[in-house]
């Protein structure tokens, strides 16, 4: 596989991520299936899954965009079902995947069965986090899933390896499986609360966009790296550094903040998109050599570790949720409010993803024998049921989510009581910031000239003005808009018609074009609050007029 390739494979995955946001599909599983498509084009190339590459070079950056965006209070609030999900459910699917699969499949040796579950284990960040924020879930339900993806890997891999051990032979105690996990997550957790600090310092005195922006795409290969170095959990400490920054990111920088926000933006979505297109190519992969099963009996073992995974998700939710709230009064008071409509949905979300192909990958082709090394016993077959599964899991779970979410009618976030709020919350601060500036003015040693204090108090009390906009009631305006909406339109025009007369005086010479592209990009810095605002508007985001971008 060449640059050319992979240029070819990030040019075309983008493109389909791209579009997926038009379509009604979620883009994960347009992805995968143009994956699998693009195996049968004759001369396609090989792209191989290293689990050298994947884990180390695209897990962290993966992680630290979702910890980021991660609501930290809100977790907070979930961290007991949390848990439950990333450390007693990875758990226990590894081993009641593993043993039904070995009761199931003929020939399945225990080891291989093991290993299979510890594989198939976690479901996947990417897809949880993707797939819950497209349907605007609830924020409850949304928290335990982001939550549980973020700290499920640490338990997946750290079981991998323990069930690795025991496949290849080498002398392995459950109990120093559990002692090298407490150390391996305690270790990854302190790595984080250690390295959050001094880079949080860094990104607050950093003042220079572009050296912040290395800083930020440094951050999660450098924690990851370092928490491996030492032997503990690096998905942990990226976790635990990322969450802390999000949860803090107010105080960066406001320019190195936008275009922090911009490069991350850019970079997962072109990495998720290219997750999921080589999951789809792995397919000539994971079929070579299995022509000894026969392609009826693969789709039927291929259904059964399907349904398996499935049902012991299904199996531990319900009673995970419930029980703990017969143990006390306590416990219902902690517990966030669930009903079987919300659990069902958190266990029908179990999509897996490119993590649990990867740590198959990785799985050694030969093992040492009594006479040397030999084949690994069933590894093609383990590779074959966690892609199968991996397809299963995004398209029928993908595709069935929706339409399950509705049949169960959940309760809905409601736009409006959202709006309300932000505007109550504008309000609020835009009264504060304008008595600020009145205690701050009346000191003599912030004396201005008058036209600079007139404008400063202007631009005070316009934000007063846009927070209290949102009170008035709808009356005229184009289809009955409300009045702050046709504002923002208006003020697009606007935007749109300086931009076109100052592109006219560049072409006419009158000002160059260094001087053309400073003032534009202030004029888009205004027109990014008009969207921004927008966003949160329930009556949607005006429309760019042509030529506004």
């Amino acid at each position: 596989m060449g640059t050319l390739d992979v240029v070819a494979l990030i040019a075309a995955s983008t493109a389909i991520g791209a579009a997926a946001r038009r379509g009604p599909l979620p883009a994960p599983l347009l992805l995968v299936l143009a994956g699998l498509a693009a195996t049968a084009v004759p001369g396609m190339p090989a792209y191989g899954l290293d689990p050298g590459i994947v884990i180390p070079l695209l897990l962290p950056p993966l992680l630290y965009g979702a910890a980021t965006d991660t609501s930290y209070p809100d977790l907070m609030a979930a961290i007991r079902p949390v848990v439950w999900m990333a450390v007693g459910y990875v758990l226990f699917a590894a081993l009641a995947v593993g043993y039904a699969v070995h009761l199931l499949i003929p020939g399945m040796p225990l080891t291989a069965a093991l290993l299979l579950g510890a594989v198939l284990a976690p479901p996947d960040a990417v897809a949880a986090t993707a797939i819950a924020r497209r349907l605007g879930l609830p924020a409850p339900i949304t928290a335990v899933l982001e939550g549980e993806s973020l700290a499920n890997d640490a338990t997946a891999i750290t079981l991998f390896k323990m069930m690795l051990a025991v496949a290849v032979g080498e002398e392995a105690h459950w109990l120093d499986g559990i002692a090298e996990f407490l150390s391996s997550a305690v270790g990854g957790v302190a790595v984080g609360l250690v390295v959050m600090v001094p880079v949080h310092w860094m990104r607050r005195t950093l003042r220079e966009p572009l050296l912040h922006n290395i800083l930020s795409l440094l951050v999660p290969f450098s924690v990851y790296a370092l928490a491996e170095h030492l032997h503990t959990s690096g998905v942990l400490a990226v976790v635990v550094t990322a969450l802390y920054l999000g949860n803090r990111s107010w105080e960066v920088d406001f320019a190195a903040r936008l275009q922090e926000a911009a490069v991350w933006r850019m970079a997962v979505f072109a990495l998720e998109s290219v997750v999921f297109a080589l999951i789809g190519l792995q397919l000539p992969r994971v079929l070579d050599g299995l022509e000894q099963y026969g392609a009826l009996r693969l789709a039927w073992y291929a259904t059964l570790v399907f349904a398996v995974v499935v049902a012991v998700r299904l199996v531990w939710v319900f009673p995970a949720t419930f029980l703990p709230q017969l143990l006390g009064a306590r416990l219902r008071r902690r517990r966030l409010h669930h009903t079987w409509r919300s659990v069902l949905i958190v266990g029908w979300s179990g999509m897996r993803g490119v993590v649990s192909l990867a740590v198959a990958f990785s799985i050694p082709a030969t093992v040492e024998g009594p006479d040397g090394p030999e084949p690994f016993a069933a590894r093609g077959l383990v590779l074959f049921l966690t892609f199968t599964t991996v397809i299963a899991t995004l398209l029928v779970q993908g595709l069935t989510l929706t339409p399950l979410v509705r049949r169960l009618d959940l309760p809905a976030r409601d736009p409006a009581a959202e709006a309300d709020a932000a505007a109550h919350a504008q309000r609020t601060a835009a009264s504060a910031a304008a008595a600020r500036l009145d205690d701050l003015l009346a000191d003599p040693r912030n004396e201005l000239p008058g036209p600079l204090e007139e404008r400063l108090r202007g631009l005070a009390a316009g934000r007063v003005r846009h927070a209290l906009a949102h009170d008035l009631p709808a009356a005229g305006g184009l289809r009955g808009q409300a009045p702050h909406t046709t504002y923002r339109r208006l003020a697009a025009e606007v935007l749109a018609e300086e931009r076109r007369v100052l592109v006219d005086l560049r072409d006419k010479r009158r000002i160059d074009t260094e001087t053309m592209r400073l003032l534009v990009r202030r004029l888009d810095l205004e027109e990014a609050i008009l969207h921004t605002a927008a966003a949160d508007d329930p009556g949607g985001a005006p429309h760019p007029p042509d030529g506004a971008r």
